[in-house]
This record gives C-alpha cells, sequence and structure tokens, in this order.
C-alpha cells in the first residue's frame, strides 16, 4: 500500500538514532505547540511519550503516533489514519509524496487538538 516515491522520499533512509532523536523532537515540539495554544483558552493537553507511541490529548480530541523506524503511523479520535515518513532533514512526508516540516505538522496538529 505505499505509494511514496523514491524521489521524494530521498531514498536515503535515515538510521535508528536518527529516527529516535527526530521522534523526541516531535514529542517536545507537540507539547509546545499545545502549551502555546493552551494559554488563551481553558484547554490543555498532555503528551505523553514512549519509544514507539506518542499520544496527545486534550478533552474528547486525541492524536496517536505508533514510530516504526524512519515511519509514522498515526489516528486521531475522528478515525482519520496516516502514514509518513521522515526525510534526513526533519521533514515528514505522506503517501502521496507531500512533504512538510515537522515543526509545521506539529503545529497543525497541535492547533487541531487545543484551538
Amino acid at each position: 500500500m505505499e505509494t511514496m516515491t523514491a524521489r521524494s522520499q530521498g531514498e536515503n533512509r535515515i538510521g535508528e538514532d536518527h529516527a529516535r532523536e527526530l521522534w523526541v523532537s516531535l514529542a517536545s515540539l507537540l507539547r509546545s505547540y499545545t502549551a502555546a495554544y493552551g494559554l488563551h483558552g481553558s484547554r490543555q493537553a498532555t503528551v505523553e511519550l514512549g519509544d514507539a507511541m506518542i499520544r496527545v490529548r486534550c478533552g474528547e480530541r486525541w492524536l496517536e503516533l505508533e514510530r516504526k523506524a524512519d515511519r509514522l503511523v498515526g489516528q486521531m479520535q475522528d478515525g482519520r489514519r496516516f502514514h509518513l515518513r521522515w526525510s534526513e532533514d526533519g521533514d515528514l512526508w505522506t503517501e502521496t509524496g507531500v512533504g512538510l516540516p515537522m515543526d509545521l505538522q506539529a503545529e497543525e496538529w497541535s492547533r487541531e487538538l487545543v484551538a
């Protein structure tokens, strides 16, 4: 079911150490952005980080991310599921070959969960 092109993904798969560092960075970004969005309202999110799972919860809304090497599988409370892959520079790429910097993706998820 993988439809990502080798060119859009750089074909240079990142190593486990690199993926782990990006994973921790993603959790940190989610903590920062959800906290920032929560400053102007009554909603606060919790972010749980594990070796292979990040869970973000804010009231009834939630996001779960599972890491499998350089790939992420995500799901949101509304049933949306998605598959992403990291590039060497930390961008997250979709199955359709669309890339987004990790910080912008974390900000988008945070806004959707908290705002």
